[in-house]
């Protein structure tokens, strides 16, 4: 796409402002070095908490960078530095790593925390502008950003290093799940609600089940295979037809038995269901996320799922409906 041109001033303006924010995050890259790879070791090291604080909008930056480690693997909570020093130390144990935020590193806050946080053994990760500053000297590690041009035309309000800030945060938490081979599946456990919980959820926790499950002996009639599907509480759109052991050895859906009408076939309900169901049914697991039946359902353009476990034996089933309830 090319480059619209912001003849009007104030889209000449934000452009500016978004070109200084990109920079500063390009200009990172360059700084990626070894400290970086201390940090990760320390947060994969960590037996307790990645407690981050800041203050002020580095401290708005340090609440978004602590929830995106806790909802990737690694336990974490916001400290606010001054109620740290009114008696929220407690919640700091030398367990801990303290992830401290400040651009200049000499603000007053984060600096009379400084030694009560060493007091109390813990080990600390710097991410800041200041190398050489107070909270350079007291960490362990430093995540420079660098002298970074704030966006502001004041040269004042904090925007291009905090971006900047939270670009390093993001990419010390993602290379942390990266080596925890933290997957979409841990990710779920961490996101039951909201849209993303729904999609992300097991199908066990959503298929239709016990009395729900609308099972069919092989060799049953047409007949009794329509009478299956429309008294199984919930009238699914399908019968799940059994072997002798109780195995999945086919499914009959109300597509099927339209088709029989379609095609002109004269419908004689005491025919055998094995002459036309489907005898390889699409299945999935318990264990499988929504999302990937979903995937299955939308693929080969069908409407039921059995659900099926280790010996082949329905458990469940997944209607496209349900999907649609949840607004998956």
């Amino acid at each position: 796409m090319e480059a619209r041109s912001h003849h009007h001033p104030l889209l000449a303006q934000a452009a500016e402002v978004i070109r200084s924010e990109a920079a500063a995050i390009a200009a990172l890259e360059a700084r990626l070095d070894e400290r970086f790879v201390a940090a990760v070791e320390l947060v994969l090291a960590c037996e307790g908490f990645v407690v981050v604080t800041g203050v002020g909008k580095a401290g708005i930056v340090a609440q978004k960078i602590s929830a995106t480690l806790a909802s990737t693997g690694t336990p974490s909570l916001f400290l606010h530095p001054t109620e740290a020093l009114h008696g929220d130390l407690g919640r700091f144990r030398a367990r801990d790593v303290l992830l401290v935020l400040s651009n200049s590193g000499e603000s007053a806050e984060i600096v009379a925390l400084l030694p009560s946080a060493r007091a109390i053994g813990a080990r600390l990760v710097a991410i800041t502008g200041g190398a050489s500053s107070t909270l350079a000297r007291h960490s362990d590690c430093v995540l420079d950003i660098g002298r970074v041009q704030e966006a502001c035309p004041l040269t004042l309000a904090p925007t291009a290093s905090t971006t900047a800030m939270l670009a390093m945060g993001d990419a010390l938490a993602m290379v942390v799940l990266q080596r925890r081979n933290f997957s979409r599946e841990d990710y779920a456990r961490f996101h039951p609600g909201g849209a993303l919980g729904r999609r992300l959820m097991k199908v066990g926790d959503m298929m239709r089940r016990g009395e729900q499950l609308p099972l069919l002996p092989a060799g049953s009639t047409l007949k009794e295979a329509v009478l299956v599907m429309n008294r199984t509480p919930g009238r699914p759109g399908a019968a799940l037809v059994v072997d002798g052991a109780g195995k999945l050895a086919g499914i009959f859906t109300h597509g099927d038995l339209a088709r029989l009408f379609e095609h002109g076939t004269a419908f004689d309900g005491a025919q055998k269901v094995d002459a036309h169901m489907g005898t390889k049914p699409k299945t999935t697991r318990p264990e499988a996320l929504v999302e990937d039946a979903q995937h299955l359902l939308h693929e080969h353009k069908i409407d039921q799922l059995a659900v099926v476990d280790d010996a082949h034996r329905p458990v469940g089933l997944v209607d496209v409906q349900d999907l649609l309830d949840l607004a998956v």
